[in-house]
């Protein structure tokens, strides 16, 4: 009853047709495995109710009620969002250890006639496998990346190279982050652990003969840390420097940047605190053109007053390795075509 996967790339590429996590909600969203459904056997208060009846009374009761919760939410779950199933469904279920949870609900899916599954060690064993993965293994990937000053529309190479064909990871996507002070986007950014899981899935599939281009990056992402393997490749990797006119650039982002170029307040809450590091009346420049609402001379003064000096420091105390350096003739839609089909060229020759 319970399968056993060995590796990641077993485990992406399994047959199933569904894959159940009967984890409470809470657990499902710091975390899942990818293309998971949540169907909770537990939600997170009768979750927290066993649990502390499982140390405060005993496990014995704590059992009981579990069981009669389960059952009941199973059967529910049966009753609505899988009624619709055929006989020769075929669903993976897990848990967070491979226990009874799962192992309930699995033999339930038996019995009906359902060709379930459960995960041996549950998502336990799968963070195992991302952990060791990312944090414990080498990547076995040629690591590119593209540079260049903030403005460079790097994001946007990167999905351009990927209808060229060319085999990409983008980071700052996987992220929801634009990676910068003001790069937060809706949605807020997923937790560590689930950017791991993106992560994860997305390198697996990569051909490890070919290069993957991606962002050149700081060891962080808005408030997510790039793990290990992936830091430690990326530093190492040679760089592809895009370079633009300021005004482009400018123009690039007061776009694509246009939501928080509109919050005056936003703005104000995030660069007041750098007037430890850029000075007083640096920074009561900025907040005067947030006043005034120029905020084409609101980017410009941000970039040549603080991306650019940062980016040229970090860059100097890296060393790192730049095999080609390209000029972007725009960075309209026709402009960064034309730059992508450049870097498709140098990739060709590495």
């Amino acid at each position: 009853m319970t399968l056993k996967f060995s590796s990641l790339a077993q485990l992406y590429s399994h047959e199933f047709d569904t894959v159940i996590d009967v984890r409470s909600p809470a657990e499902f969203a710091e975390d899942h495995m990818p293309g998971a459904i949540n169907l909770p056997v537990l939600n997170d208060e009768e979750r927290a109710r066993v649990g502390t009846m499982y140390v405060q009374q005993s496990p014995f009761l704590a059992r009981k009620l579990g069981a009669a919760l389960v059952f009941r939410n199973a059967a529910g779950h049966i009753e609505n969002r899988l009624s619709h199933h055929e006989g020769d469904w075929k669903p993976l279920v897990y848990c967070w250890r491979g226990g009874q949870r799962s192992g309930s609900f699995g033999w339930m899916l038996q019995q009906i006639g359902w060709r379930a599954e459960v995960v041996e060690g549950g998502y336990r064993s799968y963070r195992r496998m991302v952990k060791q993965y990312l944090y414990d293994d080498a990547l076995p990937y040629r690591l590119v990346a593209l540079d260049g000053y903030t403005g460079t529309a790097k994001t946007d190479l990167l999905a351009h190279l990927r209808t060229l064909g060319v085999q990409v990871v983008d980071l700052e996507g996987l992220a929801n982050h634009r990676g910068s002070l003001l790069g937060e986007m809706p949605g807020g950014q997923p937790s560590q652990k689930a950017f791991e899981s993106a992560l994860t899935e997305a390198l697996v599939e990569l051909d490890e003969t070919r290069p993957i281009v991606v962002e050149a990056e700081s060891s962080k992402i808005g408030s997510l840390i790039l793990p290990p393997s992936l830091w430690s490749a990326l530093c190492s990797a040679p760089r592809i420097q895009i370079n633009a006119p300021i005004e482009a650039r400018t123009a690039y982002l007061v776009s694509a940047y246009d939501d928080i170029l509109s919050d005056g307040e936003r703005l104000r809450d995030r660069l007041s605190p750098l007037r430890f590091h850029r000075g007083h009346d640096v920074v009561d420049g900025w907040l005067d053109l947030i006043d005034a609402g120029d905020k084409r001379a609101l980017t410009q003064a941000l970039m040549e007053q603080h991306y650019d000096p940062a980016y040229a420091k970090s860059r100097k105390a890296q060393h790192a390795e730049v095999i080609a350096r390209i000029v972007a003739p725009s960075l309209d839609g026709k402009g960064l075509s034309a730059t992508a089909e450049q870097i498709v060229r140098i990739l060709d020759q590495l």
